[in-house]
């Protein structure tokens, strides 16, 4: 039987493939699962998420189905804060939090 070479993942199956934006795309990656999550946790389903998110149903589609290289961060976040979810960006230096998180939430129409 032959031996199957196996290689340690570095974390990130974008790194691991050579994509050159590998820190955006996990991020984006991470966004998006999140933005799954919230939808499940609140029982809606894509319509009504769009119609919450500003993102048309077939964009949110394609973007939950991990097609969304063409999407910004902001977009994610804004789409999150959307659905009333809260997102805290936390900036570190040598492991210690620089000032107070950045936080963003909806805004109140």
């Amino acid at each position: 039987m032959a031996k199957l070479k196996v290689e340690r993942s570095s974390g990130s199956v974008f790194a691991d493939l050579g994509f050159a934006d590998a820190e955006e795309l996990d991020l984006k990656a991470g966004l998006v699962m999140k933005l799954a999550d919230v939808m499940r946790a609140r029982g809606l389903n894509q319509t009504a998420a769009a119609k919450l998110t500003g993102i048309s149903q077939p964009d949110l589609s394609r973007i939950l189905h991990g097609r969304f290289r063409d999407v910004s961060a902001e977009r994610l976040m804004r789409a999150l804060t959307g659905l009333d979810a809260e997102v805290d960006i936390t900036v570190r230096s040598g492991g210690e939090p620089v000032g107070e998180p950045i936080h963003l939430h909806a805004v109140a129409a």
